[in-house]
């Protein structure tokens, strides 16, 4: 038991040298494998602690569990990590479902009469956060790969509804911990948590996914929290804290982005019917100026400064590795390049960050908000890809607006700005955007891979 509680620390502390490891992308590897490290050896001290009678069903499942990992692992583009991201959030979540399930059938089953009350309210705890986590991750998930309508969906009376199911799932708990002899407690739990799972994420838009992933990731560590009381595993307590608190912080941190309070993430249901925006063609009408590589490469050939905006449309179009060229041979020209990352731009926390790693751009060129904006007035050219609601200026004046006060880039205050998208479209937030037709701006319409692709060969012909 001793070596076994050994283990347990040195992967404990593994963790958390793996947690400091993935805050900054040169030491996320090495990160990753730490973190991994330590779940081989408290998985191995478990395994080697709990006495099991047969292994074979267990190397079964960590075989077929390994063989979809390494497939899916292989095979995902990076456009759909935020999917996988909310599928992996799920699986915590389910598996925590399952193993309270099991062990209060156990308990149930077992000659001891006496059932503890730590294992009913941990198993409570288990059976409430797991199934909001499952289900709202595979709606998110839904939402994310389009299967599921990624506007909100606004059902009447939603949060009354939500709360007489949290009142439920609160209720059935307690009955759980107090009478704790019949598992249809249980059973009815899980489905009345996971009635309110599917119904606390369906109101929300797209534009908040990036938050409702990091909640759920941590969703999903205080359920694995809560299982790891139910089977008196160390370990499992420790890792699901150190999951359920960085999520927090996290989940924290894009809010302060986006300016809004969780409450307003969770029940305010952004991208639904805006009343307070301008119509498009008032917006619009007369004021866009479209434009061709051919002239964004003269704008480009007598640039200092370039200041690249990505968004959600650098990652449908996989324009990632194009843009990279693009910015090598702008460097090559004497230009300074630098890449302006709205913190919940994309679909997850850090997407934008980790399509750009993928494609080899240092680290020390991507600059947050507020490192950039106050310099984009000395910006000679801004290159927007795909992003819309983050580079908004109606975020700045109109306080009726869904956005109003969210901190946006200011692309708007460089001496030019090239919007490379497909169309006049509006972002998750489903309003105009007055960038496109500001006196200053240019509309490279087209897709973004291609249209960097033939600005590339543009400026390689001037």
């Amino acid at each position: 038991m001793a070596l076994v509680n050994i283990a347990y620390l040195v992967a404990s502390a593994l963790f958390i040298f793996g947690l400091k490891g993935l805050a900054h992308p040169r030491a996320a590897v090495r990160g990753n494998l730490l973190g991994a490290l330590g779940m081989l050896i408290a998985i191995a001290a478990t395994l080697l602690d709990r006495r099991i009678i047969g292994f074979e069903w267990i190397i079964a499942g960590m075989v077929a569990g390994s063989a979809i990992g390494t497939i899916l692992a292989a095979r995902i583009r990076m456009t759909a990590m935020p999917q996988m991201v909310a599928l992996l959030n799920g699986f915590g979540g389910g598996a925590s479902v399952l193993v309270a399930g099991a062990e209060i059938i156990q308990a149930v089953r077992s000659p001891v009469r006496e059932i503890p009350v730590q294992l009913t309210t941990a198993t409570a705890a288990s059976g409430l956060i797991g199934a909001v986590t499952f289900w709202g991750s595979l709606v998110a998930y839904g939402k994310l790969q389009g299967i599921v309508t990624e506007a909100p969906v606004l059902l009447p009376r939603r949060h009354g509804i939500n709360a007489l199911l949290l009142l439920a799932s609160l209720g059935l708990g307690t009955v759980l911990v107090l009478a704790p002899g019949s598992t249809w407690t249980y059973a009815l739990l899980v489905i009345v948590s996971s009635a309110l799972g599917v119904l606390l994420v369906i109101p929300i838009g797209g534009a908040d996914m990036p938050v409702v992933i990091s909640l759920l990731n941590s969703y999903s560590g205080l359920a694995a929290c809560a299982t790891g009381f139910v089977l008196n595993n160390n370990v499992l307590i420790i890792a699901g804290a150190l999951v359920g608190a960085s999520g927090i912080i996290l989940t924290s941190l894009m809010c302060k982005a986006m300016n809004r309070s969780l409450p307003n993430v969770v029940f305010g249901g952004v991208g639904g019917a805006v009343a307070s925006a301008s119509p498009a063609d008032d917006v619009y009408a007369g004021r866009v100026k479209a434009t061709s590589p051919a002239e964004v490469a003269m704008l480009l050939d007598g640039a200092r400064r370039v200041a690249i905006v990505p968004g959600y449309g650098m990652a449908v179009s996989q324009a990632q590795h194009a843009v990279r060229d693009l910015t090598n041979l702008l460097e090559s020209r004497g230009t300074a390049v630098e890449f302006a990352i709205h913190p919940v731009a994309g679909r997850m926390p850090g997407h934008m960050n980790v399509l750009l790693a993928e494609a080899d751009i240092p680290y020390d060129k991507l600059k947050e908000p507020g490192d950039i904006n106050p310099t984009f007035e000395q910006v000679d050219v801004s290159i927007v890809i795909g992003a819309n609601d983050v580079v908004n200026p109606v975020a700045r004046s109109a306080e009726a607006s869904p956005i109003a006060g969210m901190p946006i880039l200011d692309v708007d205050k460089s001496r030019t700005v090239v919007v490379i998208k497909r169309s006049l479209s509006p972002g998750f937030a489903k309003i105009p955007n007055p960038l496109f037709a500001a006196d200053n701006a240019l509309m490279l319409f087209g897709d973004g891979k291609k249209m960097v692709t033939e600005l590339i060969a543009a400026l390689k012909g001037a």
